[in-house]
């Protein structure tokens, strides 16, 4: 029934379409009343004091990486705005990677200027646009990516899991007759991304792809690029929570956030091996399970203010510890100035995504 509704209606109906702000708009009310619970409109700055402002922006990835486990991490190292590409070949060679690589920005949000490089011409192609620095990071291929939303209280150290997300990447299957343009407009998700899939795709959607042959679209996990967020939430329990611990143990300074992360199976990830973490981010993380399309908005809204609950508490027990806020006008100060930067698509971007497709 989706897929023959138009996309606008899609959208309109089906929340997990709805951009950002509109989902959390009529949460504001009750975030407002944890504000005033905890005496403080920015007390969600306090739950992570390792991390600038709690993670809500602007905090450095490689800064994080650097504070857990090392044995749940992939080869990653930071390269600095206004390296030569050259840097990044020896940086490579001296942490044995080869490509496939990921490079993202040190510092960015919801998949901004990620990308997946096959070869050394698209690693000069990113270098040259780059005006920041960046994150170089080994392309783990395990199967299975994960976002697990964990958690520890200052003053007890009780530890849980209050979500995990599985991310099915954007794909299609040939049937040996429709054009690659034909398969994707059969799918509500791809449909969604046309300007990017067509940029990518070029002469390609034209082709007929074999029956039975799946094409993966996107190689990033992000919902906004496609990725299909399915519920894991079966798999908590408190092997899988001591298994974080472990994972979190490189750090007394994190205590909400979210884990994004590879893993070779779901037998492994309960024995807390080949597990790789690509990213932690902060107080900014949503429970992604809610965006399950099989979940209605009652239940979504129901597990948010769930998460939003553990956080505040956790910001008022570290209040009440001496860790300090940041003041609201400082932190808005800081907003309007990183989001207040026009970010302009770049010829990078679409010639990577286009060599990674024609790679395949």
């Amino acid at each position: 029934m989706r897929n023959r509704l138009p996309l606008f209606l899609v959208k309109v109906f089906y929340y997990e379409y709805w951009p950002f702000w509109l989902f959390f708009l009529p949460l504001v009310p009750y975030w407002l009343y944890l504000a005033i619970k905890c005496r403080s409109l920015t007390f969600f700055t306090a739950a992570n004091p390792g991390i600038k402002h709690g993670g809500v922006f602007g905090e450095s990835k490689m800064d994080i990486l650097d504070q857990l486990n090392p044995k749940f991490l992939p080869k990653t190292a930071l390269i600095k705005r206004g390296e030569n590409w050259t840097a990044v070949i020896q940086m490579m060679e001296k942490l044995n990677l080869n490509f496939p690589i990921i490079l993202k920005p040190n510092i960015g949000e919801r998949g901004a200027d990620v990308a997946k490089v096959i070869d050394q011409q698209g690693l000069v192609d990113y270098v040259r646009e780059a005006d920041y620095d960046f994150i170089i990071q080994e392309f783990v291929g395990f199967p299975i990516e994960l976002g697990v939303l964990y958690y520890r209280y200052p003053n007890t150290g009780q530890t849980g899991i209050s979500s995990i997300v599985q991310k099915e990447f954007l794909q299609i299957e040939g049937d040996g007759r429709s054009t690659l343009k034909a398969l994707v407009f059969k799918s509500e998700r791809a449909k969604l991304q046309w300007d990017n899939i067509k940029l990518k795709f070029g002469e390609r959607l034209q082709d007929v792809l074999p029956k039975g042959e799946k094409l993966e679209l996107e190689p990033i996990g992000n919902h906004c690029k496609g990725t299909k967020f399915l519920s894991g939430m079966d798999l908590i329990d408190n092997d899988l929570v001591k298994v974080f611990d472990e994972v979190a143990a490189g750090s007394d300074d994190f205590y909400y956030g979210r884990f994004d992360l590879k893993v070779s199976s779901v037998e492994d990830l309960r024995k807390g091996e080949n597990i790789r973490v690509m990213e932690f981010n902060g107080v900014t993380s949503e429970p992604g399970h809610v965006y399950d399309p099989k979940l209605n908005l009652l239940v979504a809204y129901r597990d948010v203010i769930r998460g939003l609950n553990i956080m505040a508490e956790i910001s008022r027990q570290n209040m009440k510890r001496g860790v300090a806020v940041t003041p609201a006008m400082e932190l808005l100060r800081e907003i309007k100035t990183h989001f207040g930067r026009k970010r302009q698509p770049t010829n990078t971007e679409t010639k990577l995504k286009a060599k990674t497709v024609l790679a395949k």
